[in-house]
């Protein structure tokens, strides 16, 4: 018979732990085990919690993708202890995208550094802008739209009103490849142009486009066969 975290022997309690030795201490299954607070009939909560992320191939990316209807398949998880642990899990991706003041933005792994939690654990393409003062500050990020697994339909007019609207002295064009392959595609390309000559227009910079695929980005700017777009210089004829 189960019995819960209340009845361990203190050394096993994951709440005592924590408080003793600092959050560091635990390990991912007990800090779901906190969550859980109770396991079922056959397993404690630690163990149900690993069991939990071992479906998960021990992955928290994986294991964040969870929804209130899988959760719930698991004995001894119900509707309100999957809800505790997807707050849980959303009160992190929230606290991830938390910008700092003052963010300058001054490289492809600055922007990278910023957008990746956007952009982690989507099933479909997402398109982000990043705006900058005149100082490579960030002063926002705003999502564009929303699209499928292989594409995302974008309005490059939006993207300059709201350049204009944070009176962004530079702008960062971002999405994520949820396919698996980060290199653009032509519709990626032609719509890089196309933004960059508006921007011209409307005297913005548009500083770099880039593409998140899982941990690895591609930069347009750092791409030879690319940057041309963001010199203004006729295309390259081996250009993707």
């Amino acid at each position: 018979m189960n019995v819960g975290i209340k009845s361990w022997t203190k050394a096993d309690r994951p709440r005592e732990k924590l408080i003793e030795k600092g959050a560091a201490a635990l390990t991912n299954a007990e800090f779901i085990a906190i969550l859980l607070s109770s396991g079922n009939k056959k397993e404690r909560a630690v163990d149900l919690a690993r069991r939990m992320l071992n479906d998960s191939q021990q992955q928290l990316k994986k294991f964040s993708s969870h929804t209130v209807q899988s959760l719930s398949q698991y004995a001894g998880v119900g509707v309100a202890k999957a809800v505790t642990i997807l707050a849980a899990i959303e009160l992190g991706n929230r606290r991830m995208s938390e910008i700092p003041t003052e963010k300058k933005i001054l490289t492809a792994d600055d922007i990278f550094t910023v957008m990746y939690r956007y952009t982690v654990n989507q099933p479909y393409e997402t398109f982000w802008v990043a705006f900058l003062n005149m100082n490579n500050c960030l002063i926002s990020t705003k999502k564009i739209s929303d699209g499928g697994l292989c594409s995302v339909t974008i309005d490059p007019k939006k993207i300059i009103k709201l350049a204009l609207d944070e009176r962004a002295s530079s702008i960062i064009l971002c999405h994520n490849h949820p396919s698996g392959n980060l290199q653009p595609s032509n519709e990626d390309i032609f719509l890089t142009k196309t933004i960059h000559n508006m921007c011209n227009v409307m005297g913005i910079t548009l500083t770099d486009h880039i593409i998140i695929c899982d941990n690895q980005y591609f930069s347009f700017i750092n791409n030879p066969s690319l940057k041309y777009i963001f010199n203004n210089e006729p295309s390259h004829p081996d250009s993707l």
